[in-house]
């Protein structure tokens, strides 16, 4: 049987010099035959370690005498391997930990350190025994970067918006590991069937306040694919605050709704669902090889509403006010979803979301002249950054006066997450679902 922590060790291997972290574990998870257990495991210690590499490499840099930056870039993989299990997993026996971690070391070319290995992670179980052995920084910023392993600048970003209470709670809720929604297809089954079917084979579920098609798993699924009324088209994939959106747009039967940014379909797909498949829904997007998932999800859903338009949406002209809806869930730096992508929160930087601006706006401008007078256009992220969200639409506002914000009505799907100036956001850490920013925008009639 393969094991579990050496399979962890390749594919961090992969991570390290450059691979996506999902990729890299789903290449790993592909070639071998594991238990479901092994598979959890192989999956949290490779996401673990890179989510946590900044609190990992600063109790190299204290109990070490070289430097985590300076040791031989496997050595602190192994490293990092060991500390996550002793200081994260509760589940795994301490001496289990430092003594699997010792044959990854003899096993990767480092018998030589075995014996250093052995009496790093013991030092550190003998320090934990007295309180928590890293050691944390005075600065606020540094502190909270340090102990919850996020790059300073998010940090600063929701220092700034949230305070120093809420940047922590939120800091911990994007650690934790993503739950998983479903959305129902009301076109193929009933919500009552779904969770009568996904009961009968043991698997436990939950509705979520406030969205009619939503459900949330609270056991462990095995694989997704292979669930009752899934080649059926009774239900997809969708975090909650994603099928949010939809249904703040609210597309109604028979209109022209084109969604921008479309690719790999969730919101497309819903979009459909929600007009009951009546009317004409364009999908635009520029990346082909996401335009086959999406038209894998069309296909499996059953939907005919749905034409696909390859390219970008910065340059499309046909579109010219012909759409009653434009939804724009624009490409964001995910700030609000780092939970579920392990080692974004490592790529994205300053200069990315500088650039991501330039492309939101760029986007807005263009897909708000396919609006027809008196038309609803949806500006949406999934990210929690200012510059993104609150600075895009405002910019926008002040260059198309003909445009105004439209705040959700009293008793509408938006009113939990409005904020006074009429926008909505989702707080993870508030709603127990994705961060995500939406607003609604209209144009005056003519």
């Amino acid at each position: 049987m393969d094991n579990p922590r050496q399979l962890a060790f390749i594919a961090l291997r992969s991570v390290q010099r450059g691979a996506y972290a999902d990729v890299a574990l789903d290449r790993i998870l592909r070639q071998t035959d594991l238990s479901s257990v092994d598979r959890r495991l192989v999956t949290e210690l490779v996401y673990g370690s890179v989510r946590r590499q900044r609190s990992l490499d600063a109790l190299i840099d204290q109990l070490a005498k070289k430097k985590a930056q300076q040791q031989p870039p496997d050595l602190r993989i192994i490293l990092h391997l060991g500390l996550y299990q002793l200081r994260y997993l509760d589940h795994i026996p301490d001496a289990a930990a430092v003594n699997s971690t010792v044959e990854l070391a003899k096993k990767n070319g480092f018998s030589g350190l075995a014996s250093f290995v052995n009496g790093f992670l013991r030092q550190y179980l003998r320090l934990a025994s007295g309180g928590d052995p890293l050691e944390l920084p005075d600065n606020p910023v540094e502190r909270l970067g340090t102990l919850h392993s996020y790059p300073d600048w998010i940090i600063e970003v929701w220092l700034e918006q949230f305070g120093y209470q809420e940047t922590e709670q939120l800091c911990e809720w994007l650690n934790k590991p993503p739950a998983i929604d479903l959305r129902i297809n009301p076109l193929r089954a009933s919500l009552e069937k779904v969770v009568a079917a996904l009961q009968e084979i043991g698997v436990n579920i939950s509705r979520i306040a406030n969205l009619p098609q939503a459900l949330r798993f609270t056991s462990s699924t095995g694989a997704i694919e292979k669930l009752p009324g899934f080649d059926a088209g009774w239900w997809t994939v969708q975090d909650s605050s994603a099928q949010l959106v939809s249904h703040i747009l609210d597309p109604q039967p028979g209109e022209v709704v084109i969604d921008a940014c479309a690719a790999p379909g969730g919101k497309t797909t819903h979009i459909a669902e929600l007009m009951q498949d009546t009317g004409t829904i364009w999908a635009c997007d520029r990346t082909v090889s996401r335009l086959k998932k999406l038209q894998q999800n069309i296909a499996r859903l059953q939907l005919k509403s749905i034409q696909i338009c390859t390219g970008d949406s910065r340059n499309l002209t046909q579109f010219t006010s012909v759409a009653d809806r434009v939804l724009l869930d624009a490409p964001c730096s995910g700030l609000g979803t780092l939970h579920r992508h392990a080692d974004a929160r490592w790529r994205q930087t300053p200069t990315t979301v500088a650039e991501l601006v330039v492309l939101q706006t760029e986007l807005l401008t263009h897909v708000a002249t396919w609006v027809k007078p008196g038309g609803i256009l949806i500006y949406a992220t999934c990210t929690l950054h200012p510059q993104e969200n609150e600075a895009i639409v405002q910019d926008f506002l002040t260059h198309h006066p003909h445009w105004r914000i439209e705040r959700p009505a009293a008793n509408s799907i938006g009113v939990p997450y409005a904020t006074t100036a009429g926008w909505m956001k989702v707080l993870p850490h508030h709603q127990a679902m994705d961060g995500f920013f939406i607003v609604r925008l209209q144009k005056e009639p003519e």
